[in-house]
């Protein structure tokens, strides 16, 4: 299986993820030329070598209107709300999975955002500076890994600094309070590097992106990239990427169960929709003879840790269980992505995994079902019209 191992020593900064992906790309210049176009002037995007402690690497550079992040702003900037970052995203000539990979990003960041400041997440604005630099650095990292197309991705426990970092509303502590929301669930540690090394915007996309934590897998690494951060310290302020080939990746999940004889079928229909949106990765109904041979379905559902408090909330207030079993169980995995092809009935996502040997398409669901409607034809005449070409 190709695999993307990222090693999160030095933290995660979006722009430090860019850096090293970039350095996997076959060809560097066209990438950044092309993302560029996609900003259209309003930010602008450079790549050059850089070396900390010696390991060479490449240092990424956003600069909106002259500015950088980080640095002093020599003039005045507008802050910019969730609903325009996310309609920029939807009008950008990207692939559909890049913009939907985009927008899932940034709707976690936004969410932690309104987690912190106790507002509602249509109220949250960004600073015009910090909101296009995240912007770019999401939209970057979307667009390599669909470039690159790893099949599965994992990262290191991350390192998240320590100390202070200061802010537009004042010093607040490290990990900043929305980086600490990303990273509920994943595997992090403080050390002596009084600094902030993940931001929030490198929290989301390891959280978006990362299917596990842990130690690098056994692995055939046929490429490394590094990227470089602004400051150096006494370790290196690099984040390391590798590719290569593992035929062992896995996730572990938990397995959360209960027995249920007291339900209609629209009640637990709408369980199973509130815990998908709770995070669910599957969801379903065993049927079951219970005590006083009553019938009964045993409701069955996988998570990954950081969600298990949701979905274990999420079922005794949608369920009249009194009691939960949970196990934790190894996930194995195709790698899944997208691809859209020309039909004579229009425009198909085609659903690719790849893996372990095996490499499968089907059209996607959804949109047979959208052309379905529109033309009146069955499933599975377009179906055939599709493998027909």
């Amino acid at each position: 299986m190709k695999t993307l191992y990222i090693d999160c020593g030095m933290g995660c900064a979006g722009d430090m993820l860019t850096g090293a992906l970039l350095e996997l790309h076959p060809d560097p210049e066209a990438f950044i030329a092309k993302m560029n176009t996609v900003f259209g002037g309003r930010a602008v995007i450079s790549a050059k070598p850089d070396r900390k402690c010696g390991i060479k690497g490449t240092h990424i550079t956003v600069l909106i209107n002259g500015d950088e992040e980080g640095k002093p702003i020599t003039h005045h900037h507008e802050h910019t709300s969730i609903s325009e970052i996310l309609q920029f995203i939807e009008g950008t000539p990207l692939p559909d999975e890049v913009r939907e990979n985009a927008i899932a990003v940034y709707r976690l960041i936004a969410d932690a955002e309104a987690a912190v400041h106790g507002g509602a997440v249509e109220n949250i604005h960004f600073h015009e500076v910090g909101s296009i630099d995240a912007l770019a650095d999401v939209l970057n990292v979307c667009q390599l890994m669909y470039e690159l197309a790893p099949e599965a991705v994992a990262a290191s426990p991350v390192n998240v600094g320590g100390g202070t970092v200061k802010c537009a509303h004042g010093v607040i502590p490290v990990p900043a309070p929305a980086t600490e929301v990303l990273l509920r669930g994943v595997p992090c540690y403080g050390g002596e590097i009084k600094s902030e090394l993940c931001t929030p915007t490198g929290a989301a996309l390891l959280r978006h992106f990362a299917v596990s934590f842990g130690s690098m897998p056994t692995m055939r690494v046929d490429r490394c990239g590094y990227g470089t951060g602004t400051k150096s310290f006494e370790t290196a302020n690099v984040l390391r990427v590798m590719l290569g080939q593992c035929e062992d990746m896995h996730e572990t999940v938990c397995e959360l169960s209960c027995n249920i004889d007291d339900m209609t079928a629209e009640e637990l229909g709408f369980a199973m929709e509130r815990l998908f949106e709770a995070g669910a990765l599957d969801v379903f109904f065993t049927n079951a003879g219970m005590k006083k041979c009553r019938p009964a379905v045993v409701l069955t559902c996988l998570c990954r840790e950081n969600v298990r408090g949701d979905l274990l909330r999420c079922i005794f207030k949608h369920t009249s269980t009194l009691g939960v079993r949970e196990r934790e169980c190894r996930r194995y995995a195709l790698g899944r992505s997208f691809r859209t092809v020309k039909t004579p009935l229009g425009e198909v996502r085609m659903k690719v995994s790849d893996g372990f040997g095996v490499h499968r398409e089907k059209p996607e669901y959804d949109d047979l079902a959208r052309i379905s409607r529109e033309t009146g034809l069955s499933i599975s005449e377009i179906k055939n019209t599709i493998e027909k070409g």
